[in-house]
């Protein structure tokens, strides 16, 4: 008798913390893209409310690249993702245009899920929202295309660094921090090119600058 209501204890306080366990799951936002003959053809982007986020080129990818955004990033994707009503309504133009890629927004949390597929939006809030994953997909490839080129060709190593510059001049780079280990070994590795180790110094040094404090309205 005694076995039988520990055993009943047991059960009963497990499934007191389920409830726990449930409503402790992360808000998660999840973007898709695939589009026939552009390379990549499919890129799959998650992104959790803590920053954790990953991003993959196959649906059946078993390592992806995993970042952390910044608190303001990731602030910036989920009020995006507010003002969309968590992609409870349709996105779609409707417009007769070009196929530009069959796109997904997906919210979940342990109380909801929604999610909206697209082509061609007009609605501002789901362009800004579409920028933000394209952003990191750029921010990623050029990671992907830095980091081929340091273990494979150190020749290629200016010419990714000359891409990665370009996107941080434009402000495309969204979790920069994640490129400070290849651009410190590259700025530390005499076995490159000298133009290449400037040039990696110079893009470490404007990431690891303190960012600017945003101007407040005018009354």
């Amino acid at each position: 008798m005694m076995r039988c209501s520990l055993r009943l204890a047991s059960c009963f306080v497990a499934l007191s913390f389920a409830p726990l366990a449930i409503a402790s799951a992360e808000p998660q936002l999840f973007y898709s893209k695939y589009f026939k003959g552009s390379v990549p053809e499919y890129t799959q982007i998650s992104v959790d409310r803590s920053g954790k986020a990953s991003y993959q080129e196959a649906k059946d990818d078993e390592n992806p690249i995993r970042i952390q955004l910044s608190e303001a990033e990731v602030s910036a994707m989920f009020d995006a993702a507010a003002k969309l009503n968590h992609f409870q309504n349709p996105v779609e133009s409707g417009l007769k245009v070009a196929n530009m890629g069959q796109k997904t927004f997906r919210y979940e949390d342990d109380k909801e899920k929604h999610e909206v597929l697209f082509n061609y939006s007009i609605d501002p809030n789901a362009q800004a929202m579409l920028d933000w994953f394209e952003r990191i997909a750029e921010t990623e490839q050029d990671f992907i295309a830095l980091d081929r080129a340091v273990h494979y060709d150190k020749l290629g190593v200016n010419d990714a660094l000359l891409l990665l510059a370009i996107s941080q001049e434009h402000k495309r780079l969204v979790a920069a921090p994640q490129f400070l280990p290849l651009l410190d070994r590259i700025a530390k590795n005499e076995t490159f090119l000298h133009i290449a180790r400037e040039r990696a110094a110079s893009i470490a040094d404007e990431i690891r600058k303190p960012a600017a404090p945003e101007k407040q309205a005018q009354p």
